[in-house]
């Protein structure tokens, strides 16, 4: 542990499939009726979690099957959203942003609003600050894709306020294969509902994901590691003080980066950019966030001092309120 460390953590970057823990698996499978696969703990883990032999961030993205399953009710996915919320308080989490897309909780009937009024159900019942993050998925450039999309985005703009339900939108799923120029319609709707976004680029993609991410629009960047290949882009970006999500065990497990011993947060924080750390998908990664700012420490000598500043970060990118905000800090200090 750093030493000193005060044990408190904010995660702008997580996903609501990719955080359901074999506990949290089993009982909305317990409370929808539904039998899981496995009924083994250990066979349970290795459905729900990434394999080892791993590739890309398209065999990363097939570990959603499962999760995605038991969150296709109202019960199911206000559940999921108040035991996630809870697990992270747990943590030492102090705020957080969960992220999911409405689209991909239709398989039992329930439209996009129906599972955005269940998530906002869950967070009604934490007494964590949490707020969600709306995902447009990436998919082939067709009219039912965009409508589907759009759809996500005219929701987001019916829930949105400051603080305790949406507050932003995003873009996810397959970077490489559905290239952000697909969305540039989609995300010129949310600017003008003013609607505030992240997009996921930079990460399977490489530095032009994110120029592109941030010509549309984007407030925050996800993940962004492959920013330094242009080192113009990477200027901006620190002089625009747009923030990064970075989250840097997915980012190995899905081989954004070539080797984590040139994994760049570090270097990054120390030339200025705003950058924060995340988990992602930490069910699926096998990891929560005490253990990212750990392994930044073992790996990469994190400091105390950098530990509170990638906190302020990320209290700054924090799509919330001044008020909050302020709550925030007071608690970092």
């Amino acid at each position: 542990m750093l030493k000193n460390e005060l044990k408190r953590y904010i995660d702008l970057h997580i996903h609501l499939d990719g955080a359901i823990t074999v506990e949290i698996a089993k009982r909305l499978a317990q409370i929808q009726g539904i039998k899981l696969p496995l009924e083994d703990d250990e066979e349970l883990l290795n459905l729900l979690s990434v394999p080892s032999d791993c590739t890309s961030l398209n065999d990363f993205l097939e570990c959603f099957a499962l999760p995605c399953s038991l969150i296709q009710s109202k019960q199911g996915i206000s559940e999921a959203v108040y035991l996630i919320s809870e697990n992270m308080k747990k943590q030492g989490i102090i705020y957080a942003e969960i992220r999911f897309a409405p689209s991909k909780c239709m398989d039992k009937g329930l439209t996009q609003e129906e599972a955005v009024q269940a998530a906002l159900e869950g967070l009604n019942r934490t007494d964590l600050k949490v707020n969600l993050i709306l995902c447009c998925m990436r998919g082939a450039d067709t009219k039912e894709n965009r409508d589907i999309n759009r759809e996500t985005i005219e929701v987001a703009k019916k829930y949105l306020v400051k603080d305790g339900g949406v507050v932003a939108v995003d873009l996810a799923g397959a970077e490489v294969l559905f290239p952000n120029e697909y969305y540039i319609k989609t995300f010129a709707l949310a600017r003008e509902y003013g609607i505030p976004f992240t997009i996921h680029a930079g990460e399977a993609a490489g530095a032009d994901s994110v120029k592109s991410a941030i010509e549309m629009g984007a407030a925050r960047v996800g993940h962004g590691v492959r920013l330094e290949e242009d080192e113009e882009l990477l200027k901006l970006v620190r002089d625009r003080q747009i923030p990064l999500e970075m989250c840097p065990t997915s980012n190995s497990q899905t081989r954004a980066v070539e080797s984590m011993d040139n994994y760049p947060l570090i270097r990054y924080l120390d030339m200025g950019l705003m950058v924060t750390l995340n988990t992602d998908d930490p069910a699926i990664e096998r990891t929560d966030i005490a253990s990212e700012y750990q392994y930044m420490q073992e790996k990469f000598g994190l400091t105390a001092e950098q530990k509170k500043q990638l906190l302020l970060n990320a209290v700054h990118a924090a799509f919330t309120s001044d008020e909050v905000k302020d709550k925030l800090r007071q608690m970092i200090y």
